[in-house]
């Protein structure tokens, strides 16, 4: 007979062996908590039609989700949480290229699923709001809840260079934050900085594009509300220019 508790002999045969697995799992965790957090901050906004949060309140919330996530699954994968950061981590020579297009099917694939879950507990409030229909457009959209839109008067190359920027300065300054050459973090109080330049990143470059930073946090959701019943209008630009997405 096997020696320990029923518990343990549970864990040891559910014990997953393999690092890549072990390293997808966490990044899929961490993924789900931060767009869990990030999008129900975003639905109780929408939804309440202001007055249960604002923007202050959803910037919040994506800041603190960072924060979490990381302290969910930095010490297994890293916590990248995001392409853009995996593809620099790459070109440090951090990361082997091969693990990058898997690193960033798991996020997408968290992303979408957190989606999905927020989708589900903000249903019925959705319709409500939207008076039963799930457009992208007008006073009553809900997309947005999901996905991030470009301000109306926003061209293609403005939309750019808003995301080039933003996305720059966040990969530079958890680079700075990691870095122990560099002024230095107090061990395990990461997160706490990078939510902090998260925080900063949301509130001062947020308005043109909503200041995503983070193709699988735009990407995952937006194709679980082309799915669910938004349509294709989700990848549409504004003004009928093209198709977007996420850039």
């Amino acid at each position: 007979m096997g020696t320990g508790s029923p518990l343990q002999r549970a864990g040891a045969l559910l014990r997953v062996r393999s690092p890549l697995a072990r390293e997808c799992l966490a990044e899929l965790l961490a993924v789900f908590v931060l767009m869990v957090i990030t999008l129900g901050g975003s639905a109780q906004k929408v939804t309440s039609w202001g007055t249960k949060g604002d923007t202050i309140t959803s910037c919040l919330a994506g800041a603190l989700a960072v924060m979490v996530a990381i302290y969910t699954a930095g010490g297994v994968s890293g916590a990248h949480l995001n392409p853009a950061f995996s593809l620099a981590q790459c070109l440090l020579e951090r990361l082997p290229w091969w693990k990058l297009p898997i690193f960033m099917a798991i996020q997408t694939f968290g992303a979408f699923v957190a989606a999905a879950t927020v989708f589900a507990v903000y249903y019925d409030a959705i319709l409500h709001y939207g008076n039963g229909t799930l457009v992208t457009s007008g006073p009553q959209e809900t997309a947005s809840i999901f996905a991030t839109y470009p301000a109306d008067y926003l061209s293609l190359a403005n939309g750019f260079l808003d995301q080039v920027l933003a996305t720059a300065l966040l990969i530079v300054g958890i680079e700075a934050i990691l870095d122990h050459r560099n002024k230095g973090v107090p061990a395990g109080l990461e997160p706490v900085a990078v939510a902090l330049l998260v925080l900063a990143l949301e509130v001062a470059l947020g308005a043109n594009c909503g200041c995503p930073m983070n193709p699988a946090r735009d990407l995952g959701p937006r194709l679980f509300t082309f799915v669910a019943g938004w349509g294709p209008e989700v990848f549409r630009w504004v003004g009928g220019v093209g198709w977007g997405g996420p850039l």
